[in-house]
């Protein structure tokens, strides 16, 4: 990801010092895009101030905690995810049930499994059991999507006031994450989430709706989304929204 130089310049964060600021996110680097800081810890009080910042924490097995908010962020507006013509007709026939906050081990085990092409995890086992944390105590949800009874795709992410931080999503079937992003998308906007962070771009993200916004702007929505309470937990579907739970 970085250099040591680049990672010798950064801010070195304290493990334990919870409270420790974060430098202001204007200061992070244009290349990589986004590194802010490095090391500390991934303790809950630490976590809570990263995302209302507008900061997540990214990193291989190896290396330093690191700490990024790249500039632009990339975001969807959950009222205006894209649902292609073949994604509409396998939710009107709903060949998938889906549930939240059911399963999220085993999501987060899923999006941290094995990857066509892709040597290696960012989500570390201290990055699941802190996110595990965090679903434990409310703060973070996963969205499940079964078939025949078997877990086949999901995502998950974490809650703040009215904003949802998508951090990863798998498939073990064609179709599923996108089944459960959609869903997820018209849950938050059912719930007054207007939106919903993805940090990076990519073509399949993109192809859903997802575009850019600019560090500031996105810091600016921070501030007045997460200054509001979240919905508590557990998540449960709603039946007017067109999902079914597994029989």
């Amino acid at each position: 990801m970085s250099g040591n130089n680049e990672l010798y310049s950064l801010t070195w964060l304290h493990p334990g010092q919870t409270n420790e600021p974060f430098p202001p996110v204007a200061s992070a680097l244009r290349e990589p895009n986004g590194l802010l800081a490095a090391g500390g810890d991934l303790s809950l009080p630490r976590l809570l101030n990263a995302y209302r910042h507008g900061i997540f924490p990214w990193y291989e097995a190896g290396q330093p905690i690191l700490w990024w908010s790249p500039d632009p962020r990339t975001i969807l507006y959950p009222s205006k995810v894209k649902i292609s013509r073949s994604l509409g007709k396998i939710l009107r026939q709903q060949q998938f049930q889906v549930t939240f906050d059911h399963a999220f081990t085993d999501v987060i085990k899923g999006c941290a499994g094995p990857r066509r092409g892709v040597h290696g995890t960012w989500i570390t086992f201290g990055m699941q059991q802190a996110f595990i944390q965090m679903h434990h105590t409310g703060h973070a949800h996963s969205v499940e999507v079964w078939k025949h009874g078997t877990l086949v795709g999901g995502l998950y992410g974490v809650s703040m006031g009215r904003v949802f931080f998508g951090e990863s999503m798998f498939s073990r079937v064609p179709d599923a994450s996108k089944v459960a992003l959609v869903a997820l998308c018209r849950h938050l906007d059912f719930w007054g989430y207007p939106l919903l962070d993805c940090q990076t771009p990519s073509d399949h993200l993109t192809r859903m709706g997802a575009e850019p916004m600019s560090r500031q702007r996105f810091a600016t929505r921070l501030e007045q989304l997460c200054s509001v309470p979240s919905r508590p937990g557990p998540w449960e579907v709603e039946p007017s929204l067109g999902f079914r739970d597994p029989p």
